[in-house]
């Protein structure tokens, strides 16, 4: 397991820098590249602002590193978000310490689930070894969710 970059720090964001909007962009035509037309249930940028919604992105230095948020679901229960680490600081832990910020501040505000959607195939595999580490476990859809052969469910009792 990496360790993650000396000097990291992970911040509020809300969408505002250009940097998070360009990172989102990325995240945004990886999953579309990664699954068929209409069975991708990627954001766009509204789906990051709501008061529902907590985005944390990580820097180096002055560098975007990687970004997760984590959506309110009501009921004590929650959902990760748009977990995407820059490729240029891929295998770094950076996503490893932004899951643990998104359970960390779950936990701070009462929640006793998080779940989350990700697609199905080879390219999604470094992300699913990191939620299955942190013992995420596949499950059934939740909130808008519906299961197609390009996606998958995984829940974490806190």
């Amino acid at each position: 397991m990496s360790t993650m970059i000396e000097g990291t720090v992970i911040r509020a964001d809300d969408l505002a820098g250009e940097a998070t909007r360009a990172l989102l962009r990325l995240h945004l035509q990886g999953m579309r590249a990664q699954s068929p037309p209409g069975s991708v249930f990627a954001l766009d940028y509204s789906g990051l602002t709501g008061a529902d919604v907590k985005l944390w992105t990580a820097w180096v230095g002055e560098e975007i590193a990687g970004m997760g948020a984590l959506r309110d679901l009501g009921e004590a229960s929650g959902e990760v978000k748009s977990m995407r680490t820059h490729p240029k600081f891929l295998r770094r832990g950076i996503a490893a310490a932004l899951l643990e910020h998104i359970i960390d501040s779950a936990r701070a505000a009462g929640m006793v689930r998080l779940s989350l959607e990700t697609g199905s195939g080879p390219a999604f595999e470094p992300a699913l070894a990191l939620y299955r580490r942190r013992g995420f476990v596949a499950g059934a859809p939740f909130a808008q969710y519906t299961r197609s052969e390009f996606n998958q469910f995984l829940h974490l009792q806190l």
